[in-house]
């Protein structure tokens, strides 16, 4: 048996058709060519172009509505100064191994030991399909690709990037909460409601999050047990259940809360930056300011409904510089095309052409060697 064929056909269990149930249940796994999600495949497919368009036609609609506010953008972009533009998209790309070392992190404590340039290369491409795809599925592909290259159980490395995305999650969260009680720490009794909401909605996240996982973590193995569920569906559950519980331990999890705060420093100094370059006199946002409102475009990419936000983010961002910071629309319009191109115009010329040259998406296989994981809280007796 070749290398190749070992990272193929794992002992144990053939590991292409249980990623190919979580990406594509209705699919015969024996019919499928190599490269099983093919990203071509899916930007033809209805649903993908009727995201991208819709929100393309409703952002255009709205523009033509508000012309005016629109005169000025296309100078406030021209006269953009250019280093500052490229610090932005530096500081942008600078926290892809910052992603890729976190994940390799949370593999080791799933129990595969992962190079990070590997791990940040999977990562980025995987930020490709978020970009130009609905639903997210760049985080399933994420978990799809290092099963297609390496001798590792899907549905355990599909945990990790559940995990990670509850870390960000919760960062987002209480980060943006600290900077919006900062900046407003002189008018909290007398916040306008949407930023009574945006507060309660980051409250209500940190709680439902932790109950999530606590739910998860103590009932979640009872649950799909007592479901009248196939075996094998329950056996899939334990290895997601062992990637989100294992990957995340109390000794690793200083290292882990450290690299996801710089994360998200990177994505603020990069909105800071395109305000710098863009040359606003008077915005007054502050840092407290810039950090909450990169934290609320960052979580709106996660609304599944478009690609990496569409349509949700620019509405959002938008609302908030001009409703709650007192932007002028145009201003606001700017910030937003330049740091939207940067963040996913950017993604998806560079994504493409490692797509396209990258060995990861066709199988090329990858150093992956399998230790103990860490160990994960006990499980409570049933």
């Amino acid at each position: 048996m070749t290398e190749q064929e070992h990272h193929r056909h794992p002992i144990g269990e053939p590991l292409e058709q249980e990623a190919e149930a979580l990406i594509n249940p209705d699919a015969a796994v024996e019919d499928q060519p190599a490269e099983q999600m093919s990203l071509l495949r899916r930007l033809r497919q209805p649903r993908t172009i009727l995201s991208i368009v819709v929100p393309l036609v409703i952002i255009v609609i709205a523009g033509y509505l508000n012309g005016s506010a629109l005169a000025d953008v296309p100078r406030y972009v021209s006269e953009a100064n250019p280093l500052l533009v490229l610090a932005a998209v530096a500081i942008y790309y600078a926290g892809f191994p910052l992603r890729g070392y976190r994940w390799k992190t949370l593999l080791k404590g799933a129990g595969y030991r992962v190079g990070t340039r590997d791990a940040t290369e999977i990562l980025f491409l995987s930020w490709l399909v978020n970009c130009v795809v609905p639903a997210k599925l760049g985080d399933v592909y994420r978990a799809y690709l290092l099963k297609l290259n390496s001798p590792v159980s899907a549905t355990r490395s599909l945990g990790t990037v559940f995990i990670e995305r509850i870390l960000d999650l919760f960062a987002i969260a209480i980060l943006g909460l600290a900077a919006g009680c900062w900046r407003f720490r002189d008018s909290l009794g007398s916040l306008p409601w949407a930023m009574q909401f945006i507060f309660v909605l980051g409250v209500s996240m940190v709680v439902v999050l932790a109950v999530l996982l606590i739910v998860m973590r103590n009932f979640g193995r009872r649950v799909m047990g007592a479901l009248p569920l196939p075996r094998r569906a329950v056996v899939l559950y334990e290895r997601f259940e062992e990637g989100v519980f294992n990957s995340v331990g109390l000794k690793g999890l200083p290292l882990l809360g450290l690299l996801t705060v710089t994360i998200w420093a990177t994505e603020a100094l990069r909105l800071g930056f395109v305000i710098m370059a863009l040359g606003f006199p008077n915005l007054g946002l502050g840092v407290s300011g810039v950090l909450f409102v990169a934290l609320i475009g960052s979580l709106l990419t996660a609304v599944p409904l478009t690609p990496a936000g569409l349509g949700a983010v620019e509405g959002g961002v938008g609302f908030v510089l001009v409703k709650v910071f007192g932007v002028l629309s145009g201003q606001a319009i700017a910030i937003i095309l330049v740091d939207r191109a940067i963040s996913v115009f950017t993604i998806v010329i560079f994504g493409s052409i490692a797509y396209v040259f990258s060995s990861k998406p066709r199988g090329g296989g990858i150093k992956v060697e399998e230790i103990a994981p860490s160990p994960a809280p006990v499980q409570p007796a049933a």
